[in-house]
């Protein structure tokens, strides 16, 4: 079961979009057991298969901090069917990422979190058309309202891609903002990465924004480009794994203590 994981997985345990690569060309393994449960042990909440604890790719017990995600991960294993997809299985995967790799450095995760800070998604805005300037504002300027007000972190924006030098006062005070617990980081990053902003992501988490909100703010590009050219099939079925990523990781915002 470690290896099933691992080439899901892939090098980088905490990127979806590695993962989804992955899950798409690794051959499913067939399920092996009958029942997924939860048993309260000293570590925390256990998933258990047949009475018997599940272990991580690293070989460490399958746990976590509260039942509500230990029974989510459950569910996940009791929902597989004669064979076990990991790409169906986002709670599992960040659980896994979240004890074999974050909880071992969290300053680190907490590090590329932070980085984003100085070219956030949020920060670079389309000189034209006029209406995707307006959507961009309407989607974006919430959650750096929210971070001037709320944190004293005043953001400089630009139009186009070329870099901006952010002040230090506001990467310092939103960096400051950041969790500090394994679970909560592990998921802060996995929406980072997803939506390519760690003031989404942060928004998210102090509860500035709601997930519906986010997903619609870091889509705003995207959903511009459909409406003008089309959806294709291949980035719709990207996005829908993503938005799996993305339910996973509210869920451990949620449940996880602040």
């Amino acid at each position: 079961m470690r290896e099933l994981f691992d080439e899901a997985q892939g090098h980088s345990p905490l990127d979806p979009r590695e993962a989804s690569r992955k899950s798409s060309t690794t051959p499913l393994r067939k399920r092996f057991y009958e029942s997924a449960g939860v048993a309260e042990t000293p570590e925390g909440f256990a998933v258990t298969l047949d009475g018997k604890q599940v272990r991580t790719p690293g070989k460490r017990f399958l746990s976590a901090p509260v039942r509500e995600l230990a029974e989510a991960m459950a569910a996940e294993w009791g929902a597989q069917t004669d064979s076990i997809d990991p790409l169906s299985m986002p709670v599992t995967r960040l659980a896994n990422s979240t004890i074999d790799g974050v909880a071992d450095d969290v300053a680190a995760v907490r590090d590329d979190i932070a980085k984003y800070f100085d070219t956030d998604l949020l920060f670079y805005r389309a000189s034209f058309p006029e209406e995707l300037i307006a959507r961009q504002a309407e989607h974006w300027d919430p959650a750096l309202r929210w971070l001037a007000d709320e944190l004293g972190a005043h953001f400089i924006l630009a139009e186009g891609v070329m870099h901006v030098k952010q002040p230090e006062p506001a990467v310092k005070a939103a960096r400051q903002a950041l969790p500090e617990t394994p679970w909560a980081v592990a998921a802060m990053h996995v929406v980072t990465t997803i939506t390519g902003s760690a003031l989404l992501a942060l928004a998210l988490y102090r509860k500035a924004l709601t997930p519906d909100e986010v997903w619609a703010a870091a889509h705003v590009d995207e959903d511009w480009n459909s409406q003008q050219w089309g959806a294709d099939e291949d980035v719709t079925q990207r996005r829908a794994q993503r938005r799996r990523d993305f339910d996973a990781a509210v869920k451990v915002l949620e449940a996880v203590p602040r």
